[in-house]
């Protein structure tokens, strides 16, 4: 039984009360992570709970990490150390018709980065470490219940001893099968998309004519891409070997699949990891149940096509980390709206990622006449047409991801904030306290909305280097755009 306890106050109802922590987070994968550090950072006290030993090593199917991902590890100072650690792309060629110039994006990380879940797991947990972050490692929650003020979760710990664990919140990132998903008796609607992918990390003994290739034969289809150390990541799927998960997989067959969907195996050999897997599309109704919240695979799951699922949890802590941090410091007059605004911001993108992903696993699987046709009309109209290319690269991207405007506010609010370069220099720099930035003109600064989720004296105040610019924008921690002046 935990007996160690933190008196803090909450922004929610204004009571103090005693805990053992102010946030529980469950689940040490890439959003758990992410969302721990960003809280510790703040000064919020967080306990992190993973099922796993500590040191385990997590070889997963996650590999690329997209421009906007990049943009929110750069407010974290991780980007630059990340791209070190494998090799990024400036182009994508799909079913060899379609090649995509990532260097059209508008993003100081204009490419796609390819590197191991585990190389982003690393630095984030690092940063968790650094800034306080408390881990129970070996721990499996139990069950959960939550009042007006608290949330006390049961576990057990890694000697086998029951635990109890108290927060004023408690955050679900404990992937597909999510225990907290689970307790909390949330449906979990979707199904099946595809069975029986390999995935395999490869050496090869011929280079590849295309750094990043997608091709499919009508029966079978594959990808491949490089981490930049010699080492390769393959995806295939045959259609005339559908079994089950637990059904034993080997090179000769992921060489077979290659060949087939490729037209080459480019010899690969020395396989240090190889794996069957299937892929759902799914997505829970409610991000927010009172106090608890979830957050990456455990709100969401689909097919690995596009690489958005790591990208896309990354993107659900960065968007809650704040809005926490905020209510539990007392920096916002409405804690409930804003806490509620991560479900009507983060569940439509879910809903979308859910359709573009499924959309491309689809392509990808065409076989009659008439889908594979489609695909090759798809393929030339995405290659002829350039605004229709765009969109779909910033919305793989993440680039293009916007939200609603804020009640009283307009656009640009609720969009992307681009890295400006201001007097104290890049905006994404500014984002490294975690805070919001407010860039004015030379002079008095403007009065804030009241509504707005953010104490003045924490501020990062910011000006244009254009002296002639007169507005004002507010850019909050997750670097949107939150509110603009007249």
């Amino acid at each position: 039984m935990s007996t160690t306890k933190t008196t803090e106050t909450t922004g929610t109802t204004g009571m103090t009360g005693t805990t053992d922590t102010q946030v529980l987070v469950i689940g040490a994968g890439p959003t758990g992570l992410l969302l721990a550090g960003d809280l510790a950072a703040a000064g919020i006290a967080v306990t992190l709970v993973e099922r796993r030993p500590p040191g385990l090593a997590n070889m997963t199917r996650a590999f690329g990490v997209h421009a906007r991902t990049l943009e929110q590890l750069d407010a974290r100072d991780l980007a630059d150390e990340l791209l070190t650690t494998g090799t990024t792309l400036d182009s994508a060629k799909l079913f060899g018709r379609l090649d995509l110039d990532l260097t059209r994006l508008p993003s100081r990380f204009n490419h796609l980065l390819v590197t191991p879940q585990y190389e982003v797991e690393r630095l984030l947990e690092r940063r968790a470490v650094t800034a306080g972050v408390t881990f129970r490692y070996g721990t499996e929650l139990r069950g959960l219940r939550q009042d007006a003020d608290t949330v006390t979760a049961e576990f057990t710990d890694a000697d086998g001893a029951p635990l109890t664990l108290t927060a004023r919140h408690l955050v679900g990132a404990d992937g597909v099968r999510s225990t907290v998903r689970t307790t909390l008796g949330l449906p979990f609607p979707g199904g099946s998309v595809i069975r029986s992918l390999v995935l395999a990390d490869v050496r090869l003994t011929e280079e590849p004519a295309d750094s990043f290739s997608v091709s499919g034969s009508g029966d079978t289809f594959a990808f491949l891409a490089p981490f930049g150390d010699g080492w390769y990541r393959v995806m295939g799927w045959s259609r005339t070997r559908q079994v089950a998960d637990t059904e034993p997989v080997d090179l000769d067959e992921v060489r077979e699949i290659t060949r087939r969907a490729l037209g080459t195996d480019l010899g690969m050999h020395d396989a240090r990891w190889i794996s069957r897997f299937h892929s759902d599309e799914r997505q829970t109704p409610a991000y927010r149940v009172g106090r608890v919240f979830l957050a990456g695979d455990a709100a969401h799951v689909h097919s690995p096509a596009g690489g958005q699922g790591m990208n896309t949890g990354l993107q659900d802590a960065a968007n809650l980390s704040w809005k926490l941090t905020a209510v539990l410091r007392g920096d916002t007059p409405t804690p409930e709206a804003l806490l509620d605004s991560y479900q009507s911001e983060r569940h439509p993108v879910g809903a979308t990622v859910l359709r573009t992903s499924g959309a491309l696993v689809r392509l990808a699987m065409a076989h009659t006449p008439l889908t594979r046709t489609a695909r090759s009309l798809a393929a030339r109209f995405l290659g002829a047409v350039r605004p229709a290319s765009a969109r779909a690269m910033s919305m793989i991207s993440g680039i293009g991801i916007a939200y609603a405007p804020p009640t009283g506010s307009r656009r640009p609010a609720g969009r992307r904030a681009p890295d400006l370069r201001l007097r104290e220099g890049r905006l994404y720099e500014l984002l490294r306290a975690g805070e919001f930035v407010l860039i004015a003109p030379e002079g008095k600064p403007p009065a804030l909305p009241e509504t707005a989720p953010v104490s003045p004296e924490r501020l990062v105040r910011a000006t244009w280097t254009d002296p002639t610019r007169r507005t004002a924008v507010l850019v909050r921690p997750d670097g949107y755009v939150h509110w603009t002046s007249r």
